[in-house]
């Protein structure tokens, strides 16, 4: 794999994180995060950040192309894609199935080729690693003739975290990936599970977007479809107000108004039964996936704890894996306690049958390195 530097973009909607690396080492040269864009601006955000990168010595000369962060592929784009005219028509297309996500990314992507018109640009996705899920963790129980025609199926999310991690585990406990049963708990502001069999998901709670599954800093996951219809028939909101509720005013945020787990863990601690419960709620559902995802797979052999709160909060992991050891699941409370998130760490007993670690997510270097494997192909 060339070490050539890789540049990785991540466009949110007012945000442009971005990352310089080397995809074989992993060194990382230049990284930032421009904040506070309003649509008109991402074009400036480029220009000052082709500047920023020449000024490091970082032109365009000595890169081998540029990686963007595409959360929904559809049906269509399911492996890393070298972007052309064709393939931004049909991310355009895509826009209904991630109206928040993917118009930032076809953002970023334009104003990319514009600054780097000689360079590659390889759209990596999130739904990518999740498109061959077996067919009865991928379909929905509706009318066929209508998910075939709206596209309407569960296509996951924060797959390039899970791929990523995944490989990790094998490489940290040195055995294939190919033999190992794995559950991946992705626990960031979005928060997702997967069980994963030999490399492969074979199920995850994300679904045709990213407000299925666990409870979130801002999206409360699994929720019975028959509220909506009850909100709108009985409550008068409209479809605008449910988006808004659905995206913005749910998960953690909605029910104690705090989505930091250090400001929630504060509270609870202070006696704010809002809290207590928010992070109660939270809790129950990430153990009743870890169940469900066991039995799936029929036993795993490892757990593995990444992103934002799943490698810096201890306590959560604690909480979440607390009665679990009927199902094989003991944690060392010291080892846990004392975790560094900087590398792969085990946090469960020597008497364990199942391994728990916290592996640190890179979803960057992951982006780069599947732009390389583009490029050589």
């Amino acid at each position: 794999m060339t070490d050539r530097p890789v540049l990785v973009l991540n466009a949110g909607s007012s945000s442009l994180k971005y990352r310089v690396l080397r995809p074989g080492s992993g060194e990382r040269l230049l990284s930032g995060h421009l904040e506070r864009l309003h649509h008109d601006d991402f074009a400036d955000a480029l220009v000052r950040l082709v500047a920023d990168l020449e000024a490091a010595g970082m032109g365009a000369d000595t890169l081998a192309g540029v990686g963007h962060r595409v959360v929904h592929g559809g049906s269509r784009f399911v492996a890393p894609t070298l972007v052309d005219d064709g393939v931004l028509a049909g991310l355009e297309g895509l826009v209904p199935l991630a109206p928040l996500h993917n118009p930032p990314a076809i953002r970023g992507i334009r104003h990319a080729r514009e600054a780097y018109p000689d360079l590659p640009q390889v759209a990596v996705f999130d739904t990518a690693f999740f498109a061959d899920l077996p067919p009865e963790a991928a379909t929905y129980a509706l009318d066929r003739e209508v998910m075939e025609r709206h596209e309407i199926r569960r296509y996951g999310a924060h797959g390039i975290s899970h791929r990523y991690v995944a490989g990790q585990v094998a490489a940290f406990l040195g055995r294939p990936l190919a033999d190992l049963d794995q559950i991946v708990l992705h626990l960031g502001n979005g928060a997702s599970a997967a069980a994963i069999r030999g490399g492969r998901p074979v199920e995850t709670s994300m679904g045709l977007t990213p407000l299925e599954g666990l409870v979130m800093g801002p999206r409360g996951g699994d929720l019975d479809p028959g509220v909506l219809l009850h909100l709108l028939r009985v409550g008068g909101l409209d479809v605008a107000e449910l988006d808004d509720l659905l995206h913005h005013r749910a998960g953690l945020r909605g029910l104690c108004g705090l989505q930091d787990f250090r400001d929630i863990q504060a509270a609870v601690d202070a006696g704010d039964r809002a809290a207590a419960t928010a992070y109660a709620v939270y809790c129950h559902r990430l153990r009743k996936y870890v169940g469900a995802y066991l039995a799936v797979l029929g036993g795993a052999d490892v757990v593995t704890f990444t992103a934002g709160a799943g490698e810096h909060v201890p306590r959560l992991r604690a909480d979440v894996t607390s009665g679990l050891e009927p199902l094989g699941i003991h944690l060392d409370p010291l080892l846990n306690a004392s975790a560094d998130p900087s590398a792969p760490v085990r946090i469960s007993a020597e008497d364990s049958a199942v391994t728990v670690l916290v592996v640190p997510t890179d979803e960057e270097l992951s982006i780069a390195r599947q732009v390389v494997q583009v490029l050589e192909a």
